[in-house]
């Protein structure tokens, strides 16, 4: 589980420009929010990251546009894409970079048509913050829109924001999903304990380190994480729905209660269990000692008092 708190930001508008949320009006965010980061955040630290967003200049228009797929695997892999191409090179390619190895893909360019089930599954970020609103700000441009009706004045924009609000992604690890592929894809070895710790410490970081104007006060204030031993596959409901999230004045508190109810029976079959959090800011309401706390800016280990 990855927890995101959004301080008067917008972690991920819908397209009126508002926080999303459900039909009831509870916020949430989507997986797509959560991987943008996590993508952003792999991208900067130099990792082959081949689904975002990249540009080029029309040479015909000389303007700025997005790239097609095509275009962005031939600058990745430095290698055009034609009908010609062998499907096992293309999948070599694609499990190069650090988002599919993660997250799968889906690639239909030039006659290939592969679909990668991601190992990681990440499911809707649901809002636990009861006393959440929507703030709407207006913002004075520095300049006029002559296209107005007013085309004398400077024109007004907005930018919506909600004033507190604490989504908790579940997700799940399949390591397996890939192993069909190593038995045609030379030096293949599936899913990799490398791409896994990759995709931890984006869970930590990656929210805290997109600093848009629009995401600036969002930022990771949790993780959990249910590690198996090897030959040991657990299958759990999403955890998100097992936690009670509160805060008084400044302080927050988690309760794992239920958390711990429903995975003390699977103990021999678990190497570790880790919480990241911020001690300063949070309180983890347990009953047992199967939990390893760490600081989630410092990845240290924290003594329980």
């Amino acid at each position: 589980m990855i927890g995101v708190s959004s301080i008067l930001s917008n972690w991920n508008a819908d397209f009126t420009g508002r926080p999303k949320s459900t039909s009831d009006g509870t916020l949430f965010g989507s997986d797509k929010a959560l991987k943008f980061s996590m993508r952003k955040y792999w991208d900067n630290q130099g990792e082959k990251v081949l689904y975002i967003k990249s540009y080029k200049i029309n040479p015909k228009e000389g303007k700025m546009q997005p790239k097609e797929l095509a275009e962005r695997y031939q600058e990745m892999f430095n290698t055009e894409i034609s009908k010609k191409s062998k499907s096992v090179d293309v999948l070599k390619n694609l499990f190069s970079s650090i988002d599919v190895m993660n997250f799968g893909a889906t690639f239909a360019v030039e006659g290939q048509n592969i679909g990668l089930t991601g190992v990681v599954q990440i499911g809707q970020g649901m809002n636990k913050y009861e006393d959440t609103t929507t703030e709407v700000q207006d913002i004075l441009s520095p300049f006029r829109n002559s296209n107005k009706e007013n085309a004398d004045a400077s024109s007004f924009g907005t930018k919506i924001v909600s004033n507190e609000a604490h989504y908790f992604y579940p997700f799940s690890v399949n390591p397996n999903n890939y192993d069909e592929y190593t038995n045609f894809i030379d030096e293949f070895n599936g899913y990799t304990e490398e791409a896994y710790m990759k995709f931890k410490k984006a869970s930590l970081i990656s929210a805290t380190a997109l600093n848009t104007n629009s995401k600036s006060g969002c930022y990771n204030n949790f993780a959990l994480f249910v590690e198996c031993k090897e030959e040991e596959p657990l299958y759990l409901p999403q955890l998100d729905s097992y936690i009670e999230f509160n805060k008084q004045e400044t302080l927050f508190s988690i309760n794992l209660k239920k958390v711990e109810e429903l995975i003390k029976p699977f103990q021999n079959k678990l190497e570790n269990i880790e919480i990241y959090y911020n001690p300063i800011t949070m309180s983890i309401i347990t009953t047992t000692d199967m939990f390893v706390r760490k600081n989630i800016f410092t990845e240290e280990k924290l003594e329980v008092l």
